[in-house]
């Protein structure tokens, strides 16, 4: 059964069409293949290969960053989850009678609050 790349979550397209993966960047130019042959040097060689390393480090904190900005969003999300499953489900941590007596206390002091 054929399917649009783009439509099917796992593939590459899908991932920088919905922007969970970079998509451009400088980069990857450099990882395209050339089909002309080349007369090497041992230095150039080298310095191919240190700049190689290099560059694939500046690829790893681009692509760091880029996750990083990205789940921002997501932490503040999750902890607001987080905030409503707790009171949703605080009978599960505390007693009934302590929650009981903490809602008096609140509803005392708001009465008292709106007697001043």
């Amino acid at each position: 059964m054929k399917r649009n790349p783009r439509k099917v979550r796992w593939t590459k397209a899908y991932r920088k069409l919905a922007g969970k993966e970079l998509a451009e960047d400088a980069t990857f130019e450099l990882e395209r293949r050339r089909n002309r042959p080349e007369k090497y040097d041992r230095e150039v060689v080298t310095k191919t290969v240190k700049a190689m390393q290099r560059i694939e480090q500046i690829r790893v904190r681009r692509q760091e960053r880029f996750y990083e900005k990205r789940m921002q969003n997501a932490k503040a999300q999750q902890k607001a989850a987080d905030k409503a499953q707790l009171e949703k489900e605080i009978h599960l941590i505390k007693a009934p009678a302590g929650i009981r007596k903490e809602k008096e206390k609140l509803r005392v002091a708001a009465e008292e609050r709106m007697q001043e």
